[in-house]
């Protein structure tokens, strides 16, 4: 018989090991973004595509039910229109787990000549950037 609880310890523990290795990467960039979102005078706007897109909404409907304006957009359709939600006291929140999502990358400099602050969240340091 299959022990379930056995099992179920192992993904617990796989999964408590992963969120400790997280702690290398709250340094001051951490800071930079939380003091962003905090004294932000706009909406917080956050984008991603396929599974990054699904953590980016459930972001920003958190954001919103704690008291910061925030909604989601598919990084498709703000290239087709839905830019326009978006100005300049805003700050972007692009998820993208490679950092090379072509939907994204493309909007990125229309945001930068809006004058919008960007905050990325990647699958790798190296690809990560705040501006």
């Amino acid at each position: 018989m299959f022990d379930y609880r056995t099992a179920g310890l192992e993904v617990l523990n796989t999964e408590i090991n992963a969120l400790q290795q997280l702690e290398q990467y709250f340094d001051e960039t951490f800071n930079t973004a939380c003091d962003l979102i905090l004294n932000g005078k706009g909406k917080v706007v956050v984008m991603g595509i396929g599974k990054s897109g699904h953590i980016g909404n459930k972001i920003a409907a958190s954001l919103a039910s704690t008291g910061t304006p925030s909604f989601f957009v598919h990084p498709g359709e703000a290239a087709h229109g839905d830019l326009g939600m978006i100005d300049s006291k805003d700050i972007v929140i692009a998820i993208s787990n490679s950092g090379e999502a072509s939907e994204i990358l493309d909007l990125y400099p229309i945001l930068k000549r809006l004058g919008i602050k960007i905050i990325s969240i990647t699958g790798r340091q190296s690809r990560a950037w705040l501006s």
